[in-house]
């Protein structure tokens, strides 16, 4: 475990538990800021990422672990944070999340009244999609946590959420309960919630997500962080630097070399940063990444505003968009020799310039296999990094945090990970949860 910074927080030794924890996105937060952590994922790839980048962890379904091994959990954390799979809940899915947020809502009721597990459970089982009661799981963990003797029934002091836009109304609705009803045994928090930008935290990427920050009654009151990067506006880009990007053609014929650079934000004389572009994020090199080239072009694997059949296109001068398990699929444009009118396809995105777009650090050690989905599902490094620290009272991030290398796990420390997560050095067992 890393030790506690040397700088004040809100809590003497902040432990985090991440639900649903991926292959590590608020870990590594973590990690730079100091702050030791416990992720429960159910993916075994992406444990294996964890395990290679020396995360504590438990390769586990949330929900089991809720029900079966609570008590196993170490009683000193006192955070509780996760970001519940979208996929219900997403613009991108069949949105069986959305049309049942109601029917969510009240099931959050029923939980502050103290209902029987068991009961609600069955319930839970006739909704349409069993993921969409996993939005649920960060409640129910708090309110597990009053009831564990290993504990001595001690509330999480803060909680800290994120998910997609349209779970904004659940993480109100959490809010109001938590501030009005409080825990079946009374606890009640402070509560913030929006929606932010994660290219407004210098993250290389437009990508935006509602957060909830939460803390216990007695700990002060919690604020969101404070955004150090202008917003990324399409229309504004598209106005000053002369057209519309989205609009090249398929296979793309032209690239005007001679972009201007991006002209001052009106309110350019405030302390905020402009944005972070790919190429501020992959031209220089860093550990063993190489750099690479500028000018480039990108084309997304995915409809641009609404519209399936327009790929959304841009330069290396823009963020990109929103990072997904599509990246892999993503087709990137180089000019061509000494013509720089002219473009040709070039190499795409290696799965280590895909995570430094999700501010990852280079050298991040990707295994297992879906890779790029790994990458698409976790939590910007640096926008968690925000999260934490506005959370427990700490310093703001510095981005160049994030861009160090990041350093292997060893594999006599991989294998010791893995036989706590697993159940052995190097295999999964009966205890792990089964792919179907």
């Amino acid at each position: 475990m890393t030790s506690t910074p040397p700088h004040q927080s809100i809590l003497d030794r902040p432990f985090v538990l991440d639900l649903f924890a991926g292959p590590g996105g608020l870990d590594v937060a973590g990690h730079r800021l100091g702050v030791p952590s416990l992720g429960v994922e159910w993916d075994r790839s992406a444990c294996l990422t964890r395990y290679a980048a020396g995360l504590d962890t438990l390769h586990a379904d949330v929900s089991a672990v809720r029900r079966e091994s609570f008590e196993s959990l170490p009683p000193e954390i006192n955070v509780l944070a996760g970001g519940p799979p979208c996929q219900t809940y997403s613009v991108a899915g069949k949105g069986a999340g959305r049309k049942a947020l109601e029917e969510v809502k009240k099931f959050i009721a029923r939980l502050m009244a103290g209902d029987p597990d068991e009961e609600i459970d069955k319930e839970l089982k006739n909704l349409s999609d069993p993921r969409t009661a996993l939005v649920l799981e960060p409640l129910r963990y708090a309110i597990q946590a009053t009831r564990s003797p290993n504990r001595g029934h001690r509330p999480y002091d803060v909680i800290v959420l994120e998910q997609v836009p349209a779970v904004e109304a659940l993480w109100v609705r959490y809010a109001e309960v938590l501030q009005k009803i409080g825990l079946p045994d009374g606890t009640k928090y402070n509560v913030v919630v929006d929606v932010l930008d994660t290219e407004t935290f210098g993250v290389p990427q437009t990508r935006s997500r509602a957060v909830l920050i939460a803390r216990r009654e007695g700990l002060g009151e919690p604020s969101l962080p404070d955004a150090t990067h202008h917003a990324y506006e399409a229309r504004e880009w598209n106005r000053r630097n002369g057209g519309d990007a989205a609009a090249v053609p398929a296979q793309p014929t032209l690239y005007d070399a001679e972009v201007p650079e991006p002209a001052p934000h009106p309110d350019a004389d405030d302390e905020l940063k402009h944005w972070a572009s790919m190429g501020d994020a992959l031209a220089e090199p860093v550990g063993t990444h190489l750099g690479r080239k500028t000018p480039f072009l990108v084309r997304s694997n995915y409809g641009s505003s609404g519209v399936p059949g327009r790929r959304g296109v841009r330069t290396d001068r823009q963020p990109a968009t929103t990072v997904t398990g599509r990246i892999s699929r993503f087709v990137v444009f180089e000019p061509v020799g000494d013509h720089p009118d002219i473009v040709r396809e070039g190499p795409r995105f290696t799965m280590n310039e895909a995570g430094m777009l999700q501010s990852f650090p280079p050298d991040y050690p990707w295994s297992g296999t879906a890779k790029a989905q790994q990458v698409g599902n976790a939590v910007p490094p640096l926008f968690g990094a925000h999260l934490l620290s506005a959370a427990l009272g700490l310093p703001a991030p510095a981005p160049e945090a994030m861009r160090k290398p990041w350093a292997p796990a060893t594999e006599e420390h991989r294998a010791k990970l893995r036989s706590h997560g697993c159940g052995a050095a190097d295999d999964c067992t009966a205890r792990c949860p089964r792919p179907e």
